[in-house]
């Protein structure tokens, strides 16, 4: 496939559930840098799922410690992926290929990759969208959440956390008073994952004062997202700065298609009408 964005458009018609992680994030990546070698991260993704289904042969059925065990042997491990603490902030380490080529990345990077290979193991994993730390965890056959979950850190190599390593991570992420609450571990749908990879990236091109950069990683996003109305908020907005008036307009009046009514929808007409003036 010569085009990632027509890859990309193509995953943003697809039920969640059909969607191929790893290889949506590939074609982020693609999209991102599209010097990088892509083929090469491709075939690294075919081999960690090689490896992954003989993990699911060889695993005891209903042990997760087993499961998140021979996943961080696999990961952490034989191919020696884990947190990048040192540059953090590197935009490498949200892109995918980046990741695969430097065996380092960011919490959610990394935990595309840990599903990916649970999946093809045939284990249940999914993300959890944690505040300011994307968690993984495992899923024991047939069994009701919560009880049938292990949670793990997968920029620590896999660390399983219990309640109280939950407890203390969100006090360092929010402060000392911050408690865990109801919602805060549940199941994120893979594009929802897709995005806050996705995010890592706009949100440091906006720190950097790149704006154009920042509004192309959104559009990105629309693309396997698009009925995400904020995203096509935002996209206005960033047109808008950009002076792109016409295309400030086409993102609104995508933004109102999916929310006609409210104090939202309100402001984003309001802005319509703005926006038509300067193009008179």
């Amino acid at each position: 496939m010569n085009d990632p964005r027509v890859a990309l458009a193509a995953i943003g018609q697809l039920p969640d559930v059909e969607i191929d992680i790893a290889n949506a994030a590939l074609q982020l990546g693609r999209a991102d840098a599209p010097h990088a070698d892509w083929r090469a991260a491709r075939t690294h993704l075919s081999e960690l799922a090689r490896d992954a289904v003989a993990l699911g042969a060889e695993v005891p059925a209903e042990n997760l410690e087993a499961r998140a065990a021979a996943l961080a042997s696999l990961l952490a491990g034989r191919h020696r992926y884990g947190g990048d603490d040192e540059t953090y902030d590197d935009e490498a380490n949200a892109n995918l290929i980046r990741v695969v080529e430097r065996r380092r990345g960011l919490p959610v990077a990394l935990g595309i990759l840990w599903l990916h290979a649970a999946r093809a193991a045939g284990w249940g994993a999914h993300g959890v969208d944690f505040p300011g730390h994307f968690l993984v965890a495992l899923e024991a056959d047939g069994a009701p959440l919560p009880a049938g979950r292990l949670v793990l850190d997968v920029f620590a190599g896999g660390l399983t956390l219990d309640a109280r390593d939950l407890r203390a991570l969100i006090k360092r992420i929010e402060g000392s008073k911050a408690e865990l609450r109801p919602g805060l571990l549940q199941p994120m749908p893979a594009r929802s994952v897709l995005l806050r990879l996705q995010n890592n990236l706009k949100v440091r091109r906006l720190r950097n004062g790149e704006l154009a950069e920042a509004l192309v990683c959104v559009e990105d996003m629309l693309l396997i997202a698009p009925d995400e109305a904020g995203l096509w908020r935002e996209a206005a907005l960033m047109n808008q700065r950009l002076d792109q008036v016409a295309a400030a307009l086409h993102c609104l009046e995508r933004f109102l298609a999916l929310v006609p009514g409210g104090d939202a929808a309100s402001r984003a007409r309001a802005a319509m009408d703005e926006l038509r003036t300067r193009l008179n």
